[in-house]
């Protein structure tokens, strides 16, 4: 299990709270297709967030196989959509995932949902 959080863009997603989680039901279908890894399938302000992100919490599909041990606990599995970037960390680096995340989401002027607390979003 995983700590997960999602950002997004906010001009594509609804206000509304049910409507907002209608939407996100819809787009953790992971049904457009492509292959989910590629950033540049996304917005270009995702695009941004997920730069500075990686620098904190390295994509681990990403990684090579020499790659620092130390950060094998901040290994994040990114999954990226057309309007969304949903990630996925380790329990153990929870508490800075999500005050990184969200500063990052602020910087980029990008949506934020806090998909294993408490259903926060801005």
């Amino acid at each position: 299990m995983s700590y997960d959080l999602m950002v997004f863009d906010k001009e594509q997603a609804p206000k509304d709270k049910e409507a907002f989680l209608k939407w996100y039901d819809e787009q953790t279908q992971w049904a457009e297709p492509h292959d989910y890894q590629t950033i540049t399938t996304t917005i270009p302000a995702l695009q941004k967030w997920y730069e500075d992100m990686v620098k904190h919490f390295p994509d681990m599909n990403a990684m090579d196989d020499d790659e620092d041990e130390e950060l094998e606990s901040r290994y994040t599995d990114y999954s990226i959509g057309y309007t969304v970037i949903y990630a996925a960390f380790a329990w153990s680096v929870a508490d800075e995932a999500y005050s990184k995340m969200k500063e990052l989401a602020q910087k980029h002027s990008v949506g934020f949902f806090d998909v294993s607390g408490n259903g926060e979003t801005f």
